[in-house]
């Protein structure tokens, strides 16, 4: 079963809000792992409340930011896992290119838009 890799910040957590409710409740319909990717160093990852989150967090503190392959790269062999293992979404484009680029399914979400229909859509068609 694969794993979704969910977009921290501007996707799952909106700033000064906290957790997108609906996503989260969009997110539990599916039985997967689900895994939130952030850049966030310490005190970030305190100020979006990342340490209060319902799935895993993986970050590497902006060293590479997820606009660099090597994030994602550094993020399969942290969890044991392989780009066929994993789908993604993301809201800022070069984040989801440079997952692209190493093999793993994407999805550009929309943070204005919020388009939850659009979002599932793409689960279902990729789990």
């Amino acid at each position: 079963m694969k794993t979704i890799l969910v977009d921290a910040v501007d996707t799952f957590v909106i700033e000064g809000e906290g957790i997108f409710k609906e996503m989260h409740d969009l997110l539990e319909t599916f039985p997967n792992r689900k895994i939130i990717l952030t850049g966030a160093n310490d005190e970030q990852f305190k100020e979006f409340g990342l340490d209060k989150m319902p799935y895993e967090v993986f970050t590497l503190k902006h060293n590479p930011e997820k606009t660099d392959p090597r994030y994602y790269e550094t993020m399969l062999a942290h969890f044991g896992l392989s780009k066929d293992d994993v789908v993604y979404f993301e809201h800022n484009p070069n984040a989801v290119k440079s997952a692209e680029s190493v093999g793993i399914t994407s999805y550009h979400y929309d943070p204005e838009k919020k388009d939850l229909v659009a979002l599932k859509d793409f689960l279902t068609e990729n789990l």
